[in-house]
């Protein structure tokens, strides 16, 4: 027989309340999507509201809205710092959460931008492949095709973004554009006198959203679908058309949402608990090795960790610690970054002046969180 302790069952009743959601609004040009999205910030039944604008620019302007209160979020245009950026807002919104504040917003204008943002960066990397370069030179024109690997980075980029915008402890906005096209069959072709309506972003964006709203610059907004026991989208395609809507209706009158009765903040999914330990030890380089020790010992006296997750964290402040003690420059000549610098640059006026030989394909680029 095993003697594996079997752990204790933790359950408990639900409490039937309404999470804070997860808004999509979608339209075509100057439908009001970001006007709909200034003037909620300015509730009295929310907090601090956070505005982050990837590929433009009202953000500035519509400060000017009446009611509108919020913070724009300054990045560098990468998806490192962008992320970064997300992240530090649904720190925020779980600080908020467990004071029992009101909720955090967060607005993101445009999610259709970070997805055109990732399919550049796709087929860029596309285009720099060895293979790929070859081919070019041989035809400026030719048809390079992302192969399945360098869509599937693109795809956990997407999701490493959605996934805290689907646990984030507040109120999300996700602003994206829409627009009707021409009708396509299974083969791709176009259907003749058809139109459909197309959602610019990635495929897995409506079903991240707990209520999907369509604006039209001729027409009333329009509920498309929405998960909510408070009211019902009908099922028989015709979407719930709502002529007075507000996003502060929407959300503190036909979803049921209340400041008084806030939801439990979910725990965050991980691997194991020494990925959450991770942020922590970069942290504490900021302070130096005391600031590590101090983590340090931390690590040891934390009782949910396994010996192993022990010995993970600890790895990490070792290797942590190693760098802060010996601090690389890049201006070293005779660091290995300067010198595979060289080495690449060397390599490639070789491939310019030869025929294209046989090159060993790049991995996949690697980033961390912070």
């Amino acid at each position: 027989m095993s003697s594996t302790t079997v752990p204790r069952l933790r359950t408990r009743k639900p409490t039937g309340v309404i999470p804070w959601p997860i808004i999509l609004i979608e339209g075509e040009e100057k439908s009001g999507k970001s006007h709909q999205a200034a003037a909620f910030t300015g509730s009295q039944q929310t907090g601090q509201a956070y505005w982050l604008e990837l590929g433009e620019d009202t953000a500035d302007e519509y400060a000017n809205v009446p009611g509108a209160d919020y913070l724009l979020i300054e990045h560098n245009g990468s998806y490192r710092d962008i992320l970064g950026q997300i992240e530090a807002v649904h720190a925020e919104a779980r600080r908020a959460a467990t004071a029992k504040e009101k909720p955090v917003v967060l607005v993101i204008d445009s999610v259709s931008m970070l997805w055109r943002m990732l399919v550049n960066w796709t087929n860029e990397r596309a285009h720099r492949t060895p293979k790929n370069e070859a081919k070019l030179r041989q035809d400026p024109d030719a048809e390079i095709r992302p192969s399945m690997n360098l869509w599937n980075d693109a795809s956990e980029r997407w999701q490493r973004v959605m996934y805290l915008v689907r646990t984030m402890p507040g109120i999300v906005i996700l602003l994206a554009r829409g627009k009707e096209v021409a009708a396509v069959d299974g083969n791709g072709d176009p259907i003749p006198k058809t139109k459909d309506w197309r959602v610019e972003g990635h495929k897995s964006l409506a079903y991240d959203a707990t209520v999907w709203v369509r604006l039209q610059r001729d027409s009333d907004p329009q509920v498309i679908g929405a998960r909510s026991l408070k009211f019902e989208v009908p099922r028989s395609g015709r979407p719930k058309t709502l002529p007075d809507f507000t996003i502060e209706k929407l959300v503190f009158g036909l979803m049921g949402c209340s400041i008084h009765n806030q939801p439990k903040v979910a725990p965050e999914l991980t691997g194991d608990l020494a990925q959450q330990w991770m942020p922590k030890v970069h942290k504490a380089a900021e302070e130096g090795v005391e600031g590590l020790k101090e983590l340090w010992r931390q690590v040891e006296a934390d009782g949910e960790l396994s010996r192993n997750e022990v010995l993970v964290v600890r790895a990490a402040i070792e290797r942590k610690a190693a760098e802060v003690k010996n601090p690389k420059k890049f201006s070293d000549p005779t660091s290995d970054d300067v010198a595979r610098l060289r080495a690449a640059a060397a390599e490639q006026q070789d491939q310019d002046a030869e025929a294209p030989g046989d090159f060993e394909e790049l991995p996949p680029d690697e980033f961390a969180t912070a």
